[in-house]
């Protein structure tokens, strides 16, 4: 069965759909870098890497080469949500509406036996209530039964408490209930159990390939490292002295506010003083024994590692996320402001957890494999 996956990404809802049984036939996404990790982990899949509201029916057939999607995929930004248009439940181009009817436009299109659509949870409470309202409201008028649910990635085997909405659809002509996917893990998987076989670099070290240093410990890091002989994206970021003295400073399970008066940030053009800015998530300090925290685009400076006095690199990153070691980030490591397209840390950040992924893959095949 075939996949189209909109919004894609670097490719977390592709490999998990891949690994669950679905074979991705086509996939968008607006930034370069992100298309420059997916087309080189999925090369035989035909990539737009364009705007979806500049993307014609004609432009997705010619890749397709008559293929059919039997689902569509996808995490659409639904920030800046409008309710405002009388006409908001028709499929057209509304840039008020951001890039939802996007979504919708493809589905419509197609009309695939299911969907998936990722989102924040706060999507849940935007505008009162009324957007997933709409939302809903939206997918049957194009003929689709659907049901949304907040699923917690640490329940599926990924090593993180990140928690997400997911919109899944069934064509009503088939007749299919919508069931979200039940936990698949008893024990979740901790930081040091994702993460204690890779390389052990101080800040300023490693490189974009290396070589393991020891034998995978446990079961999730055998599969981490499946058709993988080396560690790709695992370099740390320098820091300078003074923020080591202060990563030094922090415990497990504390953060930057908590030793504020010794090591705490300075007012910009002035050294001596302390700023007045504080958030409790900067250069918090990750128990080893647990799931991590929400990995968010913006991870690279979040957290500290349990053990080591330095931020993640992009490889533990991609590890919290459930991302195996063959599958390789490119684009820039780290990004400036200036520059354009998603760094390697911001693609794994944004990316839907290929683990979790690939349990809701598993129950839609499960529904549609005979339909």
């Amino acid at each position: 069965m075939n996949v189209l996956d909109l919004f894609s990404g670097c490719g977390g809802m592709s490999l998990g759909f891949e690994w669950g049984g679905f074979n991705t036939v086509l996939a968008t996404d607006i930034d370069i870098n992100a298309k420059e990790t997916y087309v080189f982990n999925f090369p035989n899949v035909p990539f737009i890497n364009k705007d979806l509201k500049e993307v014609l029916k004609s432009d997705i057939d010619k890749l397709l080469q008559n293929k059919k999607v039997d689902v569509v995929i996808g995490g659409p930004p639904c920030q800046g949500f409008s309710l405002a248009n009388k006409k908001r439940n028709k499929i057209k181009d509304d840039p008020r509406n951001k890039l939802f009817y996007e979504f919708l436009k493809v589905v419509n299109w197609y009309k695939p036996k299911a969907f998936v659509m990722e989102n924040v949870k706060g999507l849940l409470s935007m505008k009162n209530g009324n957007v997933i309202k709409v939302i809903l409201k939206s997918f049957e008028d194009i003929g689709y039964n659907s049901e949304y649910k907040i699923l917690k990635a640490s329940d599926f085997g990924v090593p993180q408490n990140r928690e997400r909405v997911f919109v899944i659809g069934y064509l009503k002509k088939i007749g299919l209930k919508v069931e979200f996917p039940k936990p698949t893990v008893k024990t979740y998987i901790s930081v040091e159990e994702a993460i204690s076989d890779l390389p052990i670099i101080s800040a300023g070290e490693g490189a974009d390939k290396v070589n393991y240093s020891m034998e995978p410990v446990n079961s999730y890091q055998e599969f981490m490292r499946l058709d993988s002989k080396n560690v790709h994206n695992h370099v740390a970021m320098r820091h300078t002295q003074r923020l080591v003295e202060r990563f030094k400073a922090i415990t497990n399970g504390k953060s930057l506010v908590d030793v504020w008066e010794e090591h705490g940030s300075v007012s910009r053009g002035n050294p001596s003083q302390k700023s007045k800015i504080k958030f409790s998530q900067n250069n918090y300090r990750v128990h080893p024994n647990k799931p991590a925290p929400t990995i968010a685009a913006s991870f690279q400076s979040n957290f500290i590692h349990p053990y080591l006095h330095r931020n993640f690199t992009a490889r533990e990153g991609a590890r919290l996320q459930s991302f195996p070691d063959c599958f390789e980030f490119k684009g820039m490591r780290t990004k400036m402001s200036w520059e354009k397209g998603l760094s390697q840390y911001q693609q794994i950040g944004n990316a839907v957890p290929p683990l979790l992924a690939k349990a809701i893959a598993k129950e839609i095949y499960k529904k549609i494999g005979n339909v």
